[in-house]
C-alpha cells in the first residue's frame, strides 16, 4: 500500500521517490506494453470519444459518411464490372449501383454532398468491351463463355 506524503516534502518529490522505489522493486518490469511506444494519438488533447474511436480502431471498424461509403461503394462496383467475366454480370452490376445512387441522389443525405450520378450502362459495358478486347479474346475460349455471357 502507499504510503502518505509526509508534510512538508515537495509533492513532485514524494512522488518520484515512490516511482524509484517501484521501479527498484520491479513492480514496472511485466507491465502489457513494456517497452513498446505509445499507441498514436496519446499526445493529443483530450477527445471525450477516445474510448470509441479506441475500441473501433482495435476491431477494424470504420464509419463513414453515407455519401463517402456509397462513393466508394460506386467505386468498386465500376471496378468489379470492368473486371467481370459476361456482359449480363456487367449490367447487373452497374444497375443494382445506380438504383442507390439514384436513391441517395433524391434524398437529401446527411454529410457532404455525393457529387455523382449513376452510371451510363452502356458506356460502362462498352468500356468493358474495349478492355476485354484489348486483353485478347484468348479469355472467352478459356473460360468457356462469349462475351455476351453465352457458354461456346
Amino acid at each position: 500500500m502507499t504510503e502518505r506524503k509526509p508534510p512538508g516534502v515537495p509533492f513532485e518529490s514524494w512522488v518520484d521517490k515512490q516511482i524509484r522505489d517501484a521501479e527498484r522493486r520491479g513492480e514496472f518490469d511485466q507491465l502489457p506494453g513494456a517497452g513498446k511506444p505509445l499507441p498514436p494519438g496519446t499526445d493529443s488533447t483530450y477527445d471525450e470519444l477516445w474510448w470509441i474511436k479506441g475500441k473501433m480502431a482495435r476491431e477494424g471498424l470504420s464509419v463513414l459518411p453515407p455519401t463517402l461509403a456509397l462513393r466508394k461503394e460506386a467505386e468498386d462496383a465500376l471496378a468489379a464490372a470492368y473486371a467481370a467475366p459476361s456482359e449480363r454480370i456487367v449490367r447487373k452490376i452497374v444497375t443494382d449501383v445506380n438504383v442507390k445512387l439514384r436513391d441517395m441522389m433524391f434524398k437529401p443525405p446527411p454529410g457532404p454532398p455525393l457529387g455523382m450520378k449513376p452510371y451510363d450502362v452502356e458506356a460502362v459495358v462498352r468500356e468493358w468491351r474495349e478492355r476485354r478486347a484489348a486483353k485478347g479474346s484468348t479469355s472467352a475460349v478459356t473460360d468457356g463463355t462469349a462475351d455476351d455471357g453465352s457458354h461456346v
